[in-house]
Parts: C-alpha cells; structure tokens; sequence
C-alpha cells in the first residue's frame, strides 16, 4: 500500500477583508484630508437637488446618487433670480418628480458676486425648509476645478469678482479627483499673473479667465487656458452626494456666502423699515 508519501494540498489563503470596505475607508481617509473624489458605491439611493448661481451661468440640476438625471442652465449676469423657479419645474417635471422627494439641496457658496450668491442660498433655504431636505454647500473654485481636464498640469480656477478682480485657488490633480492647495484669495490680475510666473510646475488655468487683460498671457510659457468656463449644477451635484455619503450636513444659518470683500450692492434696511416693510 505503499511507501508513497502523501501528498499535502495547498494551504487555502486566507479570506481577504472585503474590497468594498477597503476602498470605502481609503476615499473617507482621503476626504478628510481635503481630497475631492467619486463617492464608493452605498445603499439607499439619495436624490439630489443642486444650485448654481455664484456666476453668470446659472443652472439646476436634478439627480440620484450623483448622477445626472435633469438640468437647466442660462446665461446672464443679472437673471438669477428669474431663472430659478421656471428651471425648478422644468428639471422636476421632466423626470416626474415631486419636489418633496428631495433628499439633499446642494447649492454654491461662491466666491462669487453678491446679488447671484445670495439668490442661489436664498432659493435652497426655502426649498430645503419646505420638503425637509438637508443642506449641502460647495465652492465654485472646487466645482471648476473637478471638472478641469488635465492629467499633471497644477490647477488654478479663476471666479470673476469685478472690480478688475478674481478669485483663486490651487489644486493639485490627482486619479479620480483633485486636491486643494491653498487658500481661497482674492487677487488683481498683475497678483494673478506674478503668482503664475512662480509656479514651478505646468499650469492650467480654468474658469472665466477671458476677464483678464489683454497681453496678460503673453510669455507665460508654461501655462495653459482651458474648460470649463463656469461652474455648473452637475458638478455641484456629484461632490453633494459625496458629502452627503459622509452626512457632510449644513444648517441652513451655517450657509455662509465667500463674498471675499464688502458686496457690490447694499440693502437700505434702514429705509424697508420706514416704508414698513418690516414691522
């Protein structure tokens, strides 16, 4: 019967955790570390609502667990207000929504000029108070710059401020997303470009660059212009489901507009009073 030895099998390996966890607890490490990435995959579906109007371009836009389902967008430095409640029906009712199923309201809170901005947080207040949705504020910088197309290149936003003003920031790509790194500031065009011409790597500026002067590029060598011009509610709506996978929640007194400087326009509050606007 023998003198065979007998054969030993392999050793299964041991059960390996689960992938989904893994990559979970890696985008929540790189979320808390300021990172901007696609949410993994979770139960329940969230239906979003998202608002842009910190610039020209204001747009709504509806959909499910970040993805786009409808969106409306116009273009025009002074009809935000006008925009919203006609775009708001159109992007329920093309896909048969009731408003009241709204789970999350997400809107930008700039920088941005000070009629849009207050528009935008205004409309989401109301429209979170009225159906009982959770609130979810953004930047426009961070908005332009996930949606920036570029593989290496550091990249700077830019938000027309008026005034001969801009604001920006940098970012840092990264697969699958992008990183901030630095402050929000707000700068003049000959800061903007001094900042350019220190930047030790490829640049690629993105945004409502077409604000700055003529000659501004000229022997800027190692920077490039690109998309997208405006932020816009699509992408306001991806990085809301993000924060909403992370109950990354704002009250509605916490919806603070980044004017950056005094506003544009000042309400007589004094004289509403006197006219017996407010009791």
């Amino acid at each position: 019967m023998g003198g065979g030895r007998r054969v030993r099998r392999p050793r299964r390996p041991p059960p390996r955790p689960d992938r989904g966890r893994r990559r979970r607890r890696a985008a929540h490490r790189l979320r808390a570390a300021g990172f901007l990435v696609p949410s993994p995959p979770r139960g329940g579906v969230v239906k979003v609502l998202a608002l842009e109007t910190a610039t020209p371009a204001s747009s709504v836009a509806v959909g499910e667990d970040g993805k786009l389902g409808a969106m409306s967008l116009h273009v025009d430095r002074r009809g935000h207000v006008s925009f919203l409640v006609p775009a708001l029906d159109f992007v329920f009712s093309r896909l048969g929504w009731d408003p009241g199923e709204t789970d999350v309201v997400a809107v930008d809170l700039g920088p941005g000029p000070f009629t849009g901005l207050r528009a935008g947080i205004a409309t989401a207040q109301a429209v979170a108070a009225a159906v009982g949705a959770r609130l979810v504020g953004v930047d426009s910088l961070s908005v332009l710059a996930l949606r920036a197309a570029t593989g290496r290149r550091r990249i700077w936003p830019v938000v027309d401020m008026r005034r001969g003003q801009i604001a920006t920031r940098p970012f840092r790509p990264l697969p699958g997303g992008v990183a901030p790194d630095g402050p929000i500031e707000l700068m003049a065009p000959e800061e903007f470009r001094a900042t350019l011409e220190c930047e030790p790597t490829d640049t690629l500026v993105v945004g409502d660059w077409s604000v700055l002067p003529e000659g501004f590029w000229s022997g800027l060598h190692r920077v490039r212009r690109g998309r997208p011009r405006y932020p816009s509610a699509d992408v306001i709506l991806e990085i809301a489901s993000l924060k909403a996978a992370n109950d990354e929640f704002l009250r509605p007194e916490e919806l603070h507009p980044r004017y950056l400087r005094e506003p544009d326009v000042a309400i007589n509050w004094q004289r509403f009073r006197a006219e017996g606007v407010w009791p």
